[in-house]
């Protein structure tokens, strides 16, 4: 109230008000992507299991899913064929995702994901040399003609110690050197070419059988994984994200520095040490499965940031969510596109990523979030 008995606002009430209310917009903003996102995953699902060379209808993919009356051929074709094959590509994006989103923010690089890292590379150079010096996979002309791994486990452990190998290079690069983000991408690509050099070479020794085996791990194919295989990538991937989830708060602290992470008692080493281990381990279940499937992890966090901005505690789950969506839409595409051949998922994500790539790379602003 004023001298002269007129009503005056407050400026600092004000200025109190109005971020308070653009941060409740921006949360809610957050929350109602993160609903759309997982409508949207639950809808592409049915979508996905009704469309293929045997055309269902919703009710028969229903009717089917809860054991009611249904044809033979629709009870095989749903649960058999489709339905591993979308729910492999949901926890395949799930992995892949939010391997990249903390990779990105665990280097402090836009770039980073396990696929420009080099870390797919090594992860599928793991998984052909355990097939070709362990005999760990065997070629057959079974109902889906495709590789069957007779010991995934010691595929996996292969992978991982190979991507493991990579990542502590790059950390290690990081850390001790002061590299740039562009040098350690630079590194990636050497040290994806070395592994590609690395399976061309295995793959020149190889005989016809081994042969077969080393060419799936060059194109990402959904269709290989079977229920076993789902249940081992669900079995690392789901409690992964879960520690990424308790960690977010860390990682939201740790892009305002090192200095500023370590005063507020954040351990920063061991987060980025533990966030790379468990980053390598998802990526490589999931190659060491489905093969190579480039650019997921680079595409969907920066989609999501853009969406949303970059706070980790609603960036990690929607990356989760939308990469779901983005490769099990990818694979649908691939399953109906040119059917009724069915091409590598593999294919399209890189098609669909290799631009956004090279568009970051030729962006020469910073970026805001690092």
């Amino acid at each position: 109230m004023s001298a002269d008995g007129t009503q005056t606002s407050d400026p600092h009430a004000t200025m109190t008000a109005e971020p308070g209310e653009e941060y409740c917009n921006l949360v809610g903003k957050r929350f109602s992507f993160l609903i759309l996102s997982f409508l949207l995953l639950f809808f592409l699902l049915f979508y996905s299991l009704s469309v293929g060379p045997i055309e269902l209808s919703i009710q028969e993919v229903l009717s089917s899913l809860l054991g009611r009356g249904c044809a033979e051929i629709t009870h095989r074709v749903v649960w058999d064929i489709r339905l591993v094959r979308a729910l492999s590509a949901i926890i395949a994006g799930i992995s892949l995702s939010v391997a990249g989103a903390v990779m990105q923010n665990i280097l402090r690089n836009p770039l980073g994901s396990p696929f420009t890292l080099g870390i797919s590379h090594a992860a599928a150079f793991g998984a052909a040399f355990a097939i070709i010096v362990f005999g760990a996979g065997t070629f057959t002309s079974g109902s889906k003609g495709v590789l069957v791994l007779n010991n995934p486990y010691i595929v996996t452990i292969s992978a991982f110690f190979w991507s493991l190998s990579a990542s502590l290079i790059i950390f290690m690069l990081a850390k001790l050197k002061k590299a740039t983000p562009e040098s350690m991408i630079l590194l990636g690509v050497a040290l994806g070419s070395l592994f590609v050099a690395g399976i061309t070479a295995m793959q020149y020794f190889a005989d016809d059988v081994q042969l077969s085996a080393m060419i799936f791990w060059t194109f990402g194919d959904m269709g290989r994984a079977s229920w076993r295989d789902l249940w081992i990538m669900s079995g690392v991937t789901l409690p992964t994200v879960t520690y990424f989830l308790r960690k977010s708060w860390d990682y939201n602290v740790m892009n305002f520095g090192d200095e500023v992470a370590k005063s507020l008692g954040v351990e920063v080493e061991r987060t980025r040490l533990y966030g790379m281990l468990f980053a390598s381990l998802v990526t490589a279940v999931t190659i060491s499965i489905v093969g190579i499937i480039g650019f997921v992890g680079l595409v969907v966090p920066h989609i999501v940031r853009k969406i949303i901005g970059s706070d980790e505690r609603f960036l990690i789950p929607a990356s989760c969510l939308f990469g779901g969506v983005l490769l099990l839409a990818s694979d649908t595409a691939a399953r109906t596109v040119i059917s009724p051949i069915v091409l590598p998922v593999g294919l399209l994500t890189s098609f669909m990523g290799a631009p956004l790539f090279i568009y970051l790379v030729m962006k020469k602003k910073s970026y805001w979030w690092y």
